[in-house]
């Protein structure tokens, strides 16, 4: 299977099962984000204080996009595509690249380049997708 093969049953994987995208999604986020964002993403996490810049409140993306959730954008910046200016360049982690690096350290012996991909693929959506259901 080529590797956009790969990527496309993996997204198709979590629009079949949007509880389960949204529950990893949760776990990505307590995991990944809450230190900086917060545990409801208003943007005060116990690392927030420490930062040069404020991370952004995550809940107002939809409201500060004209109502419609910035997928394209959010995506971008949690995979690392997109600089975040506002961190004064990339002072935020680039979780697809550190998500792909957990999936072959984890398993040297048993994932190819393309699965570790499919892997960090499936994290970023699923942290998108939760991120899109806590806007107010």
């Amino acid at each position: 299977m080529t590797k956009t093969g790969i990527m496309v049953l993996m997204a198709a994987t979590l629009l079949s099962f949007p509880a389960a995208a949204q529950d990893l999604g949760r776990i990505e986020f307590s995991n990944s984000c809450a230190q900086c964002h917060g545990a409801d993403g208003k943007g005060d996490g116990p690392v927030s204080p420490h930062l040069l810049n404020a991370p952004p409140d995550l809940t107002v993306l939809s409201k500060t996009n004209d109502g419609i959730f910035p997928i394209d954008r959010v995506y971008g910046i949690v995979d690392g595509r997109a600089d975040v200016a506002v961190h004064g360049g990339r002072d935020m982690p680039v979780w697809g690249d550190r998500y792909m690096t957990e999936a072959m350290e984890e398993n040297p012996l048993h994932y190819s380049w393309i699965e570790a991909r499919a892997i960090a693929l499936n994290r970023v959506l699923s942290l998108v997708e939760y991120i899109s259901t806590i806007q107010e």
